[in-house]
């Protein structure tokens, strides 16, 4: 089965009483904002969470923007989710991706597996005129959980400066080359990165631009010309983009199309350019 599932397809697990628990990965600069959007319309069931609190740890000049959670952190949310062994949890955002993309990949480093996102995210169920509700969503009851960090590799600032291998770097085209950087203190990319813009791997649809997931075909196709392929060893690419947020939504892609999911430099670009000692590359 797909890391990827459809509108249709959820629809139909609610409407019959499967089980399962589903997140909305919801987040706004407006402090309070997101909440208010999640009470005001959600999917029907889902359970609501803070991507700055509950997916990141406390950003910092040397840290980046959205550094890797503690496990603590992410237990006691898992904990307030009442998420358990054998029920799959479904994840959403408006429908870019990047914040449900960011709590799978959070998710599955803490073991917790059978975790899906929809596909297109709530823009996609709204376009599809599925119900919503309203309202502080579900009353769960809080269960424990056994979990544990490591279970989707993730690369360190120092192992990045080490390392000779793959370096896919997710960012926009115009990140990349250097020439527009308005999130992070200098503009360019890490020496020896290649560019493969996470954009290229879904589409635009829908009355919203929601984007929606490419076939795994065409998705392997792409990684090919990178030298990414189903043999390749997770350890010998890295990936990484501004934050930890593009970089996770391509390793969904990866997942998708039956590649392997690569290590992932979570600090990014935003860790990276905060030391004024590492070198810089730009297309410039």
């Amino acid at each position: 089965m797909s890391v990827f599932v459809s509108a249709e397809a959820l629809n139909e697990r609610i409407k019959t009483g499967q089980k399962h628990t589903i997140i909305a990965a919801l987040w706004d600069s407006t402090e309070g904002k997101a909440w208010s959007k999640f009470q005001s319309e959600h999917i029907p069931t889902a359970l609501f969470c803070d991507p700055a609190s509950q997916l990141a740890g406390m950003p910092g000049r040397y840290e980046g923007r959205n550094p890797m959670p503690s496990i603590d952190v992410v237990a006691k949310a898992i904990k307030e989710w009442g998420l358990e062994p054998g029920r799959p949890t479904y994840i959403y955002d408006s429908g870019h991706g990047l914040f449900a993309s960011r709590a799978w990949f959070i998710l599955r480093w803490a073991g917790i597996e059978d975790v899906f996102l929809l596909d297109g995210g709530f823009a996609e169920w709204d376009d599809d005129g599925f119900d919503t509700v309203a309202g502080p969503g579900n009353v769960v009851v809080p269960r424990e959980v056994e979990v544990s960090e490591g279970h989707m590799p993730i690369a360190s600032i120092e192992e990045v400066k080490a390392f000779e291998g793959t370096l896919i770097d997710a960012r926009s085209k115009n990140r990349f080359d250097g020439r527009r950087e308005i999130l992070d203190l200098r503009a360019g990319h890490i020496p020896d990165a290649k560019n493969l813009p996470v954009e290229e791997l879904f589409i635009k649809t829908g009355e919203h631009d929601q984007v929606k997931v490419k076939d795994a075909g065409t998705i392997r196709e792409i990684f090919a010309g990178l030298g990414i392929t189903p043999e390749t060893n997770p350890q010998d690419a890295i990936v990484y983009s501004g934050s930890g947020n593009h970089s996770a939504l391509m390793l969904a892609a990866l997942e998708h199309a039956g590649l392997p999911v690569l290590t992932h430099f979570v600090g990014g670009w935003s860790q990276w350019s905060a030391d004024p000692k590492n070198p810089l590359a730009s297309n410039m």
